[in-house]
């Protein structure tokens, strides 16, 4: 949901933008983890399982937006691609580079984003902008205390790529692979690849997957709201070890061993409750190994509509997540901040969980994010360290807060 890059946008890009741009924004407002994978997925291996109820459709989800979404068994390197029947859909990765010391000097994040344009999906040509990909990339430098960040954004056909010969943006159906011109993102091997060349900014990555994937939710299908349909498929990769460069235009950053990533998967047909205006969200990679997820959908007054969350223990014998409900969960601010554009943000959060409560802290407070050339979201999306009561570091990841700027609709 970042970024602000109207004069970076790739030419071969942008196809009648005003039309679509558009149409957009009227798409985008408008137990035992259960997962299989095929014997060529080169990653780590788990049983499927039967799943409680049979999985909804393609062809079902797509004609009843409102159905409530099934636990299903998430089929793998299958559901790492793209879901062109669903509504909205989203490949997120964030990291931490650190120095020799173990300390953050940057942040990264790399996020695709798909959504589904009802208004064409009649439409025979093979020119029609049935999907919109976009895409937002940033780089938070610590010691300069600055954000740098771009975006793209793209028609796409819905086809495979090669299909239609204008199409420069596209996804896969059959794995992490997403292409808008010369960004990318790719699953190779056991490894996450992105490569992104901005106006000023280049992020070049190899994130290595050390652990099995986290299924959030019930078996990777995650409640967002009190109704049933208020449902995403949603699973993580936490613990990626990261390595590559990122580009500033003052300076290149190799990462050094021990730098982390993370990243999200998540599709959804409705995520938003009618009283939600937005949300607060983090994902943590734990410096004993483990991985917490905390978030929480929030009204105009600032109370929560929903909650939830989960925390996987560090050990080989503790990969099964504890899942957090809605009770489980408690976001209060600790500290405000107030952006350029006039926002105010709380930087600092208390967050309690089940087992403890922990304080979120941005490592800078200006990580405000601009996407009105593609999502049209204003956002807080940022490097975060999360300590103990005691006030000792006991993790790094990402902190996400929409719906502060203005109600965000999906």
């Amino acid at each position: 949901m970042p970024v602000h890059a109207t004069r970076s946008a790739h030419p071969a890009l942008v196809l009648r933008r005003r039309e679509w741009l558009g149409a957009a924004a009227a798409a985008l407002c408008g137990g035992v983890p259960s997962v299989a994978w095929s014997k060529d997925a080169s990653l780590p291996h788990q049983t499927a399982q039967t799943a409680r109820a049979a999985a909804p459709s393609p062809l079902t989800a797509q004609k009843s937006a409102a159905a409530a979404l099934a636990p299903r068994t998430l089929e793998f390197p299958r559901d790492a691609g793209a879901h062109p029947e669903f509504a909205t859909e989203w490949w997120y990765l964030t990291g931490a580079a650190t120095t020799e010391r173990g300390e953050a000097s940057h942040g990264f994040q790399v996020t695709f984003f798909r959504s589904r344009v009802p208004a064409t999906q009649g439409m025979r040509s093979q020119l029609a902008a049935k999907q919109l990909l976009f895409a937002h990339a940033a780089i938070t430098d610590v010691q300069g205390q600055r954000l740098w960040h771009d975006q793209r954004i793209a028609r796409w056909s819905g086809q495979a790529p090669g299909a239609v010969a204008t199409d420069t943006a596209w996804a896969s159906l059959e794995d992490t692979a997403i292409t808008l011109g010369d960004w990318s993102l790719r699953r190779e091997g056991a490894e996450l690849v992105a490569r992104v060349r901005g106006a000023d900014i280049a992020l070049d990555l190899r994130c290595l997957q050390t652990q099995p994937l986290l299924l959030q939710g019930d078996r990777g299908l995650s409640r967002k709201g009190p109704d049933p349909a208020q449902a995403s498929y949603y699973y993580s990769r936490p613990q990626l070890q990261a390595r590559g460069q990122l580009q500033l235009p003052s300076q290149t950053v190799a990462l050094q061993a021990g730098s982390l990533a993370w990243m999200d998967h998540e599709w959804s047909n409705a995520i938003m409750d009618a009283q939600a205006v937005g949300w607060d969200w983090i994902g943590i990679n734990l410096q004993d190994g483990g991985a917490l997820t905390a978030f929480r959908l929030r009204d105009a007054q600032g109370q929560p509509v929903w909650a939830g969350g989960s925390l996987r223990s560090s050990g080989a014998n503790n990969l099964q997540p504890q899942v957090f409900g809605p009770g489980d969960v408690a976001f209060h601010p600790l500290r405000l901040w107030r952006s350029p554009k006039g926002t105010l943000y709380p930087v600092e959060w208390s967050v309690r969980t089940p087992q403890r409560t922990y304080t979120v802290r941005a490592v800078v407070d200006n990580q405000e994010l601009d996407s009105s050339t593609s999502t049209g979201a204003i956002y807080w999306e940022g490097l975060s360290e999360l300590r103990d009561s005691a006030g000792r570091l006991v993790g790094r990841g990402y902190l996400e807060m929409t719906g502060y700027a203005a109600p965000l609709k999906l």
